[in-house]
């Protein structure tokens, strides 16, 4: 184990000290930690997006420690230690690529094919009863009806192509429109959604992509309605809808 490693266990373990370390560290648990650790987690994603070399090593940072983290609180219970977290990644990596570490030959399979096959011999070595185990309920909503959607597809439960889940679209939209109380609304919005994302992902696009690029343009456009605005000497927030709208049709020329 590196110097550097050793160094930032051994300030972990100082800060959760009963005695020496630091109040608020000593009072962390794997509940009240695991909300920064998502957190670091996206702020990696925001920096490779930014392309932002500087800041993806300090989130990287940031991330790591999480694990350590996690990791000490874990030792000081009797579960586990950094050091079997590292090993435990460690035999994974080697079982998911038995071409590159073992004597199986290379199939020529995708990535995304061999490595499913291989998560799937895991967990049913776990016991798991069910095509849809494993998939993480703390996931984004977003990403976790993709997964739920792609697990069950793997044994048939999918349409041939993205005709019948346009369909869907439209029937969810339609019930939508004729839901009355809030539970029900609720409950027909959720299902719009989900069926949005199975039509997107039948167009063999990730959703949570796709909604990232449309976050961003959204963006990018209504900060360009602002500008327009102020340029114009107008208050944007006091403009009418229809005044916004023609901003808003400026912005997208603009891009075109």
């Amino acid at each position: 184990m590196s110097d550097a490693l050793n160094r930032l266990l051994s300030i972990m373990a100082r800060l959760r000290d009963p005695q020496d370390g630091c109040e608020w560290d000593v009072a962390q648990t794997f509940a009240t930690i695991a909300p920064y650790t998502i957190e670091e987690a996206y702020e990696v994603a925001d920096a490779i997006q930014r392309d932002d070399m500087d800041a993806l090593k300090d989130e990287l940072g940031d991330l790591l420690l999480q694990v350590v983290f996690h990791a000490r609180i874990a030792e000081e219970a009797g579960h586990f230690g950094f050091t079997d977290v590292a090993h435990a990644i460690s035999d994974k990596m080697h079982a998911r690529h038995p071409h590159v570490f073992g004597d199986q030959p290379d199939l020529g399979q995708s990535r995304e094919v061999r490595w499913e096959t291989l998560k799937a011999e895991e967990r049913a070595a776990k016991g798991a009863s069910s095509a849809l185990d494993g998939v993480a309920i703390a996931l984004p909503a977003l990403m976790r009806a993709e997964k739920l959607q792609k697990r069950a597809a793997r044994v048939g439960f999918d349409w041939p192509d993205a005709s019948i889940p346009a369909e869907k679209v439209r029937e969810e939209m339609a019930e939508l429109a004729e839901a009355r109380d809030a539970e029900h609304v609720a409950e027909e919005a959720g299902d719009l959604l989900f069926a949005a994302v199975n039509l997107v992902r039948k167009h063999g696009i990730a959703p949570e992509d796709a909604l990232r690029s449309a976050n961003i343009k959204f963006e990018r456009r209504f900060r360009q309605m602002e500008a327009l605005a102020a340029e114009r000497g107008q208050d944007f927030a006091a403009l009418s809808l229809d005044e916004q709208e023609e901003l808003w049709q400026a912005a997208k020329a603009s891009e075109a």
